[in-house]
């Protein structure tokens, strides 16, 4: 694609780079590329395209401030017209731009509290898998708040806040499945949020719904749960 990325309309380019985050695969001289044929043409993208471009490079974790910027510039044209969900995705891109270059202005800085009001609606509700998993935390006495929300806005499923580990329940949502050899993996904003966490300090376990489906019992459920958490540099 990169040959030709001077033909794509605004929405191909913001669906290729789309598509490549939320696979979670690495082309940075793809990103590069999209990056300057983009550039050029951003008063041209609409509100949807330019909240799904500003998203994939965050999740990427394109190293190029001044290409945000100019996304966030052209977003800002766009934020009313915005739904919650392009409006989440801002968030985060937020988030990102102000762990990475502290040192600069967010140009969407103003616009914080609609960003992040945003985001916590779209969050998705606690499942049946998560409150059985909460309920096995209990039984090792691992104390934890149940859907705990930082200071950043970011939630977790269960965590201890004061030695900032925490627990995440991960259903199919998160992962993409490999149709031949049948094996799960994240997905791009799996590991963006990841990623996020670990800039903050959080210590997260990770459990996920296809190896939580596997455990019959509860003293199996207990056991998995136990070597997770108690191992070394595991949270505790």
């Amino acid at each position: 694609a990169r040959p030709r990325l001077g033909e794509f309309k605004p929405q191909e380019l913001a669906n290729t780079a789309w598509a490549f985050a939320k696979a979670g695969v690495e082309a940075p001289r793809l990103f590069e590329a999209i990056a300057d044929a983009a550039r050029p043409h951003l008063g041209e993208f609409n509100a949807q395209d330019v909240a799904n471009t500003a998203w994939a490079f965050a999740c990427v974790d394109f190293e190029q401030p001044v290409s945000f910027v100019a996304l966030m510039d052209a977003c800002a044209t766009h934020t009313s017209a915005m739904r919650d969900l392009e409006l989440s995705q801002l968030y985060l891109v937020s988030l990102h731009f102000r762990l990475e270059w502290p040192d600069q202005s967010f140009p969407l800085s103003h616009y914080h509290d609609t960003l992040l009001s945003a985001y916590q609606r779209n969050e998705p509700r606690p499942s049946r898998l998560q409150r059985d998993v909460a309920a096995a935390l209990d039984r090792l006495g691992w104390t934890h708040v149940f859907e705990h929300v930082t200071a950043e806005g970011l939630s977790l499923d269960m965590a201890q806040p004061e030695s900032r580990r925490a627990v995440e329940v991960d259903g199919p949502s998160h992962f993409l499945k490999n149709p031949k050899s049948q094996r799960y993996v994240e997905n791009g904003a799996t590991r963006f949020k990841s990623r996020l966490l670990r800039r903050l300090g959080w210590d997260v376990v990770r459990v996920p719904f296809f190896e939580w489906g596997r455990l019959k019992t509860a003293a199996e459920k207990d056991a998995y749960l136990e070597a997770r958490l108690f191992r070394p540099g595991a949270a505790k």
